[in-house]
């Protein structure tokens, strides 16, 4: 009786779409749930197979005549998603017969039983369901989505920190087996607005008060952005620089002559840096012999910029974490460990704080932590291989690398102040999965970031964005496009997403789902606040905090 009830065919095929038309929306969804865009259809064809296409959109023409003054039927395109053969799905597929037998809406086993055969056990990763049955559970392939880089977009409100946390505590929480204690996730969370910790807190917490980040570590670039005005373009300025740190690392340096020998730059060997500032002191007021008496040298006063700016940033106390005298004590060992966890309480998670970094070493920061963990998976991975030579799994601690509001550091610009994170993070969007370093981008203006680093994803959970320039940016990028579907973007609920990409077997629209813990609102409320009683201000203890 149903069947007879469904007055549905394809009246036009497309490579990448299918026309439906439908005489009674009513009847055609007595035979399931009340359709939506995103809801899935079945089509049969001649060979017996079923192809399965997800709603694009529904139009409405209106039939004008003598015999139907009022008459209307409904379109409906799809665009088409896999075959369904033999009683297994498969991705894309052969074009259906023309003309197809039937057409009606996806039965609620059929597509349970396709995300449920999609992937072995083993291999599920599960944090959202279907946002047209929530009963419905959608998993992806685990390997997949963590090893080839994820993106998260969303306008502000959209639920995109918490789709991030969900992502990792469900991340934190799988075990094979029943053993105790930790698993081996090891994740780094690079928190620009302090949203982390309360999602999060058994996690090592590093914050501006407890953060030590050796400065010696720096590269060339990474030194030169921090110490010299690279606006000014002054090559004084960068050879005695050079020439310092050099003489510097060669004094401390306790290997061989031989070895001492080779150190330039650019080696990650500790360099004494008031040592420095006093060389290039010595430099700008340097006096000669001369024809009669003393004369100046070449760069007496032509440095002074130059040391102006190196004292006062040695001189900062906000740049203590960098600069300080802890930061010429730690070691590169205890370095490591504070940034993946293998501390006195070891964690899964480490949420680096970054809203107390000054802005203007926060490009130079990101870079350093990044570039550190990409080097850490190249030499373990190489440890690995040598112990290991014929282990096909040649790095057993993966990291995943999480940037919220990537687009702070790592912005779709060539400005030199962001130079250096841009080239750390473009690095491991390249190269990282080689060694087992992935990334994940969150940010509410992907139309800002590096579209070198937005391209190398290959998972993406698009939620609500309400930006054209965004929207188009994201429709561009995406790697298994949904056609006109993603055009619903601006019109997602809260923690409502397209979720696409090579982990996922049907491209989706879902509803990820709560995270327990949250992550804390950065929502202020101001009505709430400006009716309480007048706050009195503690301006002596702000006035401490502030002196710098």
């Amino acid at each position: 009786m149903e069947t007879e009830k469904i007055n549905a065919e394809v009246i036009a095929v497309f490579p990448n779409k299918v026309k439906i038309s439908v005489d009674k929306l009513e009847d055609f969804q007595l035979a399931e749930e009340t359709l939506k865009v995103g809801s899935y259809l079945r089509i049969a064809d001649n060979d017996n197979a079923v192809l399965i296409a997800v709603i694009e959109n529904f139009s409405i023409e209106v039939i004008t005549g003598e015999k139907a003054p009022s008459d209307r039927r409904y379109i409906i395109e799809a665009n088409p998603l896999g075959i369904i053969r033999d009683g297994i799905f498969e991705r894309g597929g052969d074009t259906i017969a023309i003309p197809p037998k039937k057409v009606e809406p996806a039965k609620k086993e059929e597509i349970q039983k396709i995300f449920e055969e999609s992937l072995p056990d083993k291999k599920k990763f599960c944090f959202s369901s279907l946002s047209t049955d929530e009963t419905i559970y959608v998993p992806v392939d685990g390997d997949k989505f963590f090893n080839k880089h994820i993106a998260i977009v969303g306008s502000t409100g959209s639920g995109k920190s918490h789709s991030v946390a969900k992502i990792l505590q469900n991340a934190i929480s799988a075990k094979e087996g029943t053993y105790q204690g930790l698993n081996n996730s090891h994740i780094v969370i690079f928190d620009i607005h302090s949203e982390y910790q309360s999602a999060f807190p058994q996690a090592h917490f590093i914050d501006i008060s407890n953060l030590i980040l050796p400065y010696w570590l720096l590269n060339s670039d990474e030194l030169q952005e921090l110490f010299i005005d690279t606006e000014a373009n002054d090559h004084n300025q960068r050879n005695v620089f050079k020439e310092a740190v050099i003489e510097s690392r060669k004094k401390y340096f306790k290997g061989s002559d031989e070895k001492k020998n080779r150190i330039h730059f650019d080696s990650p060997l500790f360099f004494e840096i008031n040592e420095v500032l006093q060389f290039a002191k010595d430099k700008n007021e340097e006096m000669v012999p001369g024809k009669n008496d003393k004369k100046m040298g070449p760069l007496n006063g032509k440095l002074s910029n130059f040391v102006s700016r190196l004292e006062n940033k040695i001189n900062d106390r906000r740049l203590d974490f960098l600069l300080g005298e802890k930061s010429k004590a730690i070691t590169f060992e205890d370095t490591l460990k504070q940034l993946i966890g293998y501390s006195e309480d070891a964690s899964n998670i480490t949420i680096i704080d970054l809203s107390g970094v000054p802005f203007e070493v926060l490009s130079i920061t990101v870079s350093l932590i990044s570039r550190i963990l990409f080097e850490f998976g190249y030499y373990y991975k190489r440890l690995c291989a040598s112990k290991k030579t014929d282990e096909h799994i040649n790095n057993d601690i993966p990291l995943l690398l999480v940037y919220e509001e990537a687009h702070k550091y790592v912005p779709n610009n060539e400005m030199a102040k962001y130079r250096a994170s841009r080239e750390s993070i473009e690095r491991i969007a390249k190269e990282g999965r080689k060694y087992g370093v992935s990334l994940l981008l969150a940010s509410q203006r992907p139309s800002e970031i590096s579209e070198t680093i937005f391209s190398q994803c290959n998972n993406f959970l698009a939620l609500r964005l309400t930006n054209p320039a965004d929207q188009n940016y994201v429709k561009r990028l995406l790697p298994d496009t949904l056609g006109n579907i993603v055009d619903k973007m601006p019109s997602l609920k809260a923690g409502e997403c397209l979720l696409i990409g090579d982990a996922v077997v049907l491209p989706s629209i879902v509803q990820v789902q709560r995270c327990n813990p949250e992550p804390s609102s950065n929502d202020i409320p101001y009505l709430q606040l400006w009716k309480e009683e007048w706050h009195d201000l503690d301006a002596d203890t702000l006035r401490k905090i502030w002196d710098y």
